[in-house]
């Protein structure tokens, strides 16, 4: 029997946190302002990482970082909470079981991505599994 490299157990659990994330900012989004709703679960985020570098001494001094690293970094950060944005805002206007797959179309995305900018290379599987990723979330807003 084949072992899974570890990076596949780390994704499945990164994909069922996702999902909890789904259930949970349904759950608590409801009543509230998204952009709300969006800045407290920053602050959450930003808690625990802090709590995890505390506990595993992984701080840096933040000179020790390149300006390559701090520019894609940065670029992330805003990517990311420009997602979160959209993410709560469609989970107010609609339901989980529609929302969370549709967000999912982010893999897809960057499948493309990583050809066209890291250099990835595209095979067979991949490109399957991102058609399927494509063609489930375009049943899904459809139907």
């Amino acid at each position: 029997m084949k072992v899974l490299p570890s990076w596949v157990l780390v994704a499945l659990g990164s994909a069922f946190f996702a999902a909890l994330t789904a259930l949970f900012g349904k759950l608590g989004v409801a009543g509230i302002n998204s952009n709300m709703a969006t800045f407290i679960r920053t602050i959450v985020i930003m808690v625990v990482t802090a709590g995890i570098l505390s506990m595993r001494s992984e701080w840096q001094k933040p000179e020790s970082i390149s300006a390559y690293s701090w520019l894609f970094l940065v670029l992330s950060g805003i990517a990311t909470g420009l997602s979160w944005l959209c993410y709560y805002r469609a989970l107010q206007l609609g339901p989980v079981s529609k929302v969370a797959p549709v967000d999912k179309l982010s893999v897809a995305i960057a499948i493309v991505l990583g050809i066209v900018f890291a250099g990835e290379q595209l095979t067979w599987q991949v490109a399957l599994g991102g058609a399927l990723i494509v063609a489930g979330s375009v049943v899904i807003i459809l139907f």
